[in-house]
């Protein structure tokens, strides 16, 4: 059986290409992705290890939790607590680090790196006044407020050398720097595409925090000391607000979230590699299904000589085992391939990534190997099985046996059923988690029916096609002829273009909620902040209001606190100009009178704590200092503005350290590129602070959600690739079953381009049939997942983007017409004679 197994996988080289092909893609995503993320999770733990080289015991400072310390209490570490603990036993030194944000611009002042990736810290000189954790390249040490040193790869990118102007910004205002000296850092960040700039420790504190106190202190273990036995005695100096951690302990740590953030990274991408095999699964088992027809006589005569059902089940799964051993192979090689351009691409595109050899484990290969081989028998199992059931007697009639329509019936009542199961719990469960689960049988259920279905929408083409004479009306009858192979052929497209159109109808209604939200809630003309998302100096906003064509400014600020027992963040505006710039809608009370202990909170925490309009709320400050707010109004809460707002000065006492999250600015005379380009210019043309338009911030949104759905547009694009192979596969092995018949068309008349025409249009309305299923279902699966997403985004409302819908269902019909061309040109070259000889 073995031998006959290989005879026939050898036979049929073109339809061993095409069943390997669609395998081997699916495959291919799946290796490619494991690759691609062991690759750059093996580069970021390297990089991390190396960033606590020489760190033998990290001293870390804690916030204090439950009824003791302030909400807003951050420990800091002094230089005494560094002096005790640099002379620890076991001990040979110690150093501090302070760090934060800092933005370097280049020479034409545009931001160097990621604004998320762009770190400042300080250089802390220890034996022989060096820092061992910066190596200097070129030049010296920062000394004093007005120098820094760059990492190498930022000083190249900027095109900066010693003794070159730098401009920098922390947290706003832009620094005028000296350049120093240039290092090398083996620091993660950097090596990812980030920059870092380095203080003296004096200026490092002033920027970072207070003068005096560091963020963290490194202890190195002397000769002889272990990690463990240095933590122990560091552990002895240490105050209640501080905790010591080997930096053995911090690398697992980190190289844990570097895991962590790979994981999900790697189950996004598996997940549409899932949706490749799952398409290829029905070519597979469709491709299985016509040999098993095709060859009808020749497994009934294997019965007649003996061969049990058990072995040509075996047969035809032993010819799967070797397809899918070829298929996963070719794959590994390909997804290796894909991985490598993958990196390559993303870094192109100016991507973090660190730099790092190719990764290849050995259960990579071994998922390749089994993915490809157990979706290959799986897909062939249920074919094999009825093969086995063919009668010897078949042996002896020179027909195939016909197909039985009972499992047919089973599987229409079985869709049925579950079609109406889902509705019903669709239309009673609406705007709840059930209704997905509703939504999703339901899906499964229309695909289910999809061969029932194939009858009624394939004979709703049959006006169009008759335009086409007889080709048509026979392209119409062989598409209904099989509804099982129609429904599996074109199940492979429905798939991929209703997961596309699901994604597009739910990405366009996203888009447009956020497009209301952004208006109807801010009359603010822009909106400032920095571009890495950390806080803006309180300078930034007293420039802003003093410009002349300024009319209206207020600070979004932060300050934790502990509120009716609960920690929350109270936001921080101007009282008296905060109704000029938002537009809230109001249920109870007003922005009138915001100030003093006055406070105006949104409908979801008043309905949370029982709140209404002047009911007192207890309140500790971030300070310790208790006191009480009154609520003066409940305003409806969005995505953009909720929480408890309450005058800055109010909470401004209360703060250690002030900086605004953003700013809101409200103009004399409205938006405009000129207005845009003044503010810019007060604020020093800091590239580290972005000024955006309410149209700037739904673009930005806009932007990540394009983003994310082009991703999924290409990677869903691997269904689309393995449903053409599919559609191939399925009309070059139905011309080969139907050669007699396409002699006898020859035979009576049809002519070589009526046969082509015949094999292209059915190939066509198929595709259409799977696109206007795709689509009809993409559709449905953007509504239920839509009705979700409405409860957390009250301004969602279902937009159909008519024109990306018609452009998938081209597509369906670009698909139908070039997976024609070779069964089509094949089905031509057909001798009439050879082919009504055919048995």
């Amino acid at each position: 059986m073995f031998r006959t197994a290989l005879r026939n996988v050898l036979a049929h080289k073109a339809r061993l290409l095409m069943t390997v092909l669609a395998v081997m893609l699916g495959v291919a995503f799946v290796s490619g992705t494991l690759v691609f993320t062991s690759t750059i999770s093996a580069a970021q733990k390297k990089s991390s290890e190396k960033g606590f080289t020489g760190v033998d015991v990290a001293v870390q400072p804690h916030r204090q939790s439950g009824d003791k310390g302030n909400p807003g209490e951050a420990p800091k570490l002094s230089q005494a607590l560094l002096d005790r603990a640099a002379a620890v036993p076991g001990a040979a030194g110690a150093t501090g680090s302070v760090s934060g944000f800092a933005a370097i611009a280049d020479k034409h002042g545009e931001l160097i790196g990621e604004g998320f990736n762009s770190t400042g810290a300080n250089y802390y000189p220890g034996t022989g006044g060096k820092d061992a954790r910066y190596p200097i390249k070129s030049g010296r040490a920062p000394q004093g407020p007005g120098e820094i040193a760059l990492d190498a790869k930022t000083a190249e990118r900027g095109g900066y050398k010693t003794g070159d102007t730098v401009r920098v910004s922390v947290d706003g205002p832009v620094l005028q720097q000296k350049l120093a000296g240039i290092f090398t850092t083996d620091d993660g960040n950097v090596s990812a595409g980030g920059s870092l700039a380095l203080f003296d420790t004096p200026t490092a504190q002033k920027l970072y925090g207070k003068p005096g106190e560091f963020g963290e202190i490194y202890v190195k273990a002397a000769a002889g000391t272990s990690q463990a036995a240095l933590k122990a005695a560091v552990e002895k100096i240490l105050p209640a607000d501080a905790e010591a951690t080997t930096g053995k302990q911090l690398a697992d740590e980190q190289a844990r979230m570097i895991a962590q953030n790979q994981d999900a990274q790697r189950t996004i991408l598996l997940t549409f590699a899932g949706i490749a095999l799952f398409v290829g699964i029905f070519i597979i088992a469709n491709t299985f299904t016509m040999l098993v027809a095709q060859r009808t006589k020749e497994l009934a005569l294997l019965r007649a000589v003996g061969a049990s059902r058990r072995q040509v089940t075996r047969s035809v799964l032993i010819e799967a085992f070797l397809i899918g051993t070829a298929a996963g192979a070719a794959g590994l090689v390909t997804g290796i391939g894909i991985a490598v351009g993958l990196r390559s691409l993303l870094k192109g595109n100016g991507a973090p990534l660190p730099d790092g050899p190719l990764v290849i484990e050995p259960s990579t290969i071994l998922v390749s190997l089994a993915v490809g081989i157990v979706v290959t028998m799986l897909s062939a199992w249920l074919p094999g099985r009825r093969a086995a059931k063919i009668p010897p007697v078949a042996a002896m009639n020179s027909v195939h046996a016909a197909p039985t329509t009972r499992s047919l019936v089973v599987r229409n009542a079985i869709g049925g059923a579950l079609t109406a199961i889902g509705a019903a719990v669709v239309l009673t469960a609406s705007g709840s988690q059930t209704m997905g689960l509703g939504a999703g049988v339901v899906l499964i259920g229309i695909f289910v029916l999809t061969p029932l279905l194939s009858r009624p929408m394939i004979a709703a083409a049959a006006p169009v096609l008759r335009l086409f004479g007889m080709p048509g009306k026979l392209a119409r009858q062989n598409a209904v002829r099989n509804p099982r192979r129609t429904a599996a052929t074109a199940s492979a497209l429905m798939i991929g273009l209703t997961l596309i159109t699901g994604m597009t109808v739910i990405a366009g209604s996203v888009q447009q909620a956020i497009d209301k939200l952004a208006t109807s809630s801010m009359k603010a003309d822009y909106v400032v902040s920095m571009a890495s998302m950390t806080s803006l100096s309180p300078d930034v906003e007293k420039k802003l209001a003093a410009h002349p064509g300024v009319a209206a400014t207020s600070p979004l600020r932060m300050s934790p606190s502990r509120v009716d027992g609960d920690f929350e963040n109270l936001t921080g505006v101007n009282g008296a100009t905060i109704g000029k710039l938002t537009e809230l809608d109001f249920t109870a009370g007003s922005f009138e009178g915001l100030s003093g202990d006055k406070v105006v909170i949104d409908d979801a925490t008043a309905r949370t704590h029982h709140w209404k309009p002047g009911s007192s709320v207890p309140v500790t400050f971030e300070d310790g200092k208790k006191g009480t707010l009154t609520v003066s109004g409940v305003y409806k809460g969005n995505e953009l503005m909720r929480g408890i707002m309450v005058d800055v000065k109010t909470i401004a006492p209360h703060q250690s350290e002030i900086s605004d999250r953003q700013v809101l600015v409200k103009t004399k005379n409205g938006a405009g590129a000129s207005v845009k380009e003044s503010l810019r210019k007060t604020l020093g043309d800091n590239p580290a602070i972005q000024i955006q338009t309410k149209k700037d911030i739904s673009n930005s949104i806009a932007k990540g959600i394009n983003l994310l759905l082009n991703v999924l547009y290409g990677l869903l694009a691997m269904a689309v690739v393995v449903a053409v192979l599919g559609v191939v596969n399925t009309l070059a092995m139905s011309v080969f079953e139907r050669q007699q018949e396409i002699g006898m068309l020859r035979a009576i008349g049809l002519d070589r381009k009526g046969i082509k025409q015949m094999v292209r249009l059915e190939s066509l309305v198929i595709s259409l049939f799977g696109g206007v299923m795709g689509v009809g279902l993409g559709v449905f699966f953007g509504w239920a997942a839509g009705d979700l997403i409405a409860k957390t985004l009250n301004t969602y409302e279902l937009v159909l983007p008519w024109g990306r819908m018609g452009l998938f269902l081209l597509l369906a019909a670009v698909v139908g017409v070039l997976a024609a061309l070779w069964p089509a040109r094949r089905a031509a070259k057909l001798n009439m004679l050879s082919a009504i000889k055919a048995e």
